[in-house]
């Protein structure tokens, strides 16, 4: 059975990578870029951050061709083509394309 972050709502199949990911809603950043200074809860979001500076993108739409550093801004990206809203309210039913979308629309219950 999935474990759900309380912070989020993400599910993770896996304990340790739901501790994993729960870091990343901490306050402590200890891997800073030393490029512009943004600061990451996880070394691995530092090395993807370093993209942006590389200029790398090697995560492609098939739909339209545009390109990303990262594949879940690809996945992200593919519901404009898609239409799907798979982050729903439990209230009142309303779907977005993104989580952090619902969470501020929890706030308007």
């Amino acid at each position: 059975q999935p474990h759900r972050c309380g912070e989020c709502g993400r599910a993770f199949g896996l304990r340790s990578a739901l501790a994993r990911h729960q870091r990343a809603h901490g306050e402590e950043r200890p891997f800073a870029c030393g490029e512009c200074g943004q600061a990451f809860a996880l070394r691995s979001n530092l090395a993807l951050h370093r993209r942006t500076h590389a200029g790398e993108r090697p995560y492609r739409c098939g739909e339209c061709g545009k390109a990303f550093g990262m594949s879940s801004t690809l996945v992200r990206h593919q519901r404009i083509h898609t239409g799907e809203k798979p982050y729903g309210c439990g209230e009142c039913g309303r779907a977005f394309v993104r989580s952090a979308h619902l969470e501020q629309h929890r706030r308007t219950h």
